[in-house]
């Protein structure tokens, strides 16, 4: 089971219960976010004012463009010389904000630490492109990694991975090479933070508006802006919490405890497990939605985790 003491508060560490005020306190004196257009929020990210702070770009990174769904599609390569496999990154961002380029030093280090050549889409964001564009994008780079992977990167040893959205995003892009093409290529997949189940998980719906990042009014209008009003939000291609799970590669879960999917996390790696999917679950004792974004002692034992994961594979 999991162990009860992960979440007493007093095992938090000083450095994150000072990291998580200093969060709450800056994000309740920002404007808000759903007061004006989504492009100007996703401005205001490039620039540092959002609730993350920004992280340097790459110097190697390089951008192409394949054939998508809806026309060109940007791809993101980071890559070491002679790669030992190779990471399908989706990035986080509610499908409405978030790029390729936000998280570079993680890819970096995937690259440098695991040796993979890292490849991150650039899907399509809601509101303007609902669903399911998002979910095709990542589909269709998808499966131009599996296409690709020998001739172009000299490997066919795959792992896919993201945060929050881009976590979810995996999740679904794992169920529809399986259930559309019969291909279950990757040998691991990498899942933090993630919103598994859309209809909301009780630590969603019970958190309330403290501003952690996340709070509750926000995960509503992520969703809302991905759905609409129309969609059945427990079909499996929305919510891979109601999905069958047969049959899919090892997994690492990573959350923190005061991170408001929570929930989200632990019934989905419970799933995972239960479907007969090697399983390994990572809890953080304080910390926030996508924690990793900040420099902290805990952020380098998760990001070691994910490491060690990898490399296990």
């Amino acid at each position: 089971m999991i162990d009860p003491t992960l979440f007493d508060p007093s095992i938090v560490s000083e450095e994150i219960r000072t990291q998580n005020a200093e969060i709450l306190s800056r994000l309740s004196s920002l404007p808000d976010p759903w007061s004006v257009p989504p492009a100007v929020v996703r401005e205001r990210r490039r620039q540092g004012l959002g609730p993350f702070p920004p992280m340097a770009l790459s110097t190697r990174a390089k951008v192409i463009e394949i054939d998508g769904p809806a026309g060109p599609l940007p791809l993101r390569i980071i890559a070491p010389e002679n790669p030992k496999g190779i990471y399908f990154h989706i990035h986080g961002g509610g499908w409405t904000w978030g790029t390729a380029d936000e998280q570079d030093p993680w890819l970096d280090r995937l690259a440098d630490r695991c040796g993979l050549a890292v490849v991150s889409v650039e899907y399509r964001l809601a509101p303007e492109d609902p669903y399911p564009a998002a979910h095709d994008d990542c589909e269709a780079a998808a499966l131009w990694v599996v296409r690709e992977a020998k001739e172009r990167f000299g490997t066919d040893r795959l792992f896919i991975g993201g945060e929050s959205a881009g976590a979810h995003l995996s999740a679904v892009t794992l169920l529809r090479l399986r259930d559309k093409h019969g291909l279950t290529p990757f040998r691991g997949a990498n899942f933090f933070a993630g919103c598994y189940d859309l209809s909301l998980t009780p630590s969603v719906v019970n958190w309330g508006s403290d501003k952690l990042i996340l709070n509750t009014r926000d995960v509503r209008i992520f969703i809302d802006n991905l759905c609409g009003p129309e969609i059945d939000r427990r079909d499996p291609d929305i919510s891979p919490l109601y999905a069958n799970l047969d049959g899919l590669p090892p997994a690492l879960f990573s959350v923190g405890t005061r991170d408001l999917l929570l929930d989200d996390t632990l019934f989905m790696a419970s799933r995972w497990a239960t479907s007969g999917n090697k399983t390994d679950l990572a809890v953080w004792p304080g910390g926030c939605h996508v924690f990793i974004r900040f420099d902290s002692a805990l952020t380098e034992q998760a990001l070691s985790r994910i490491d060690a994961f990898i490399g296990a594979l």
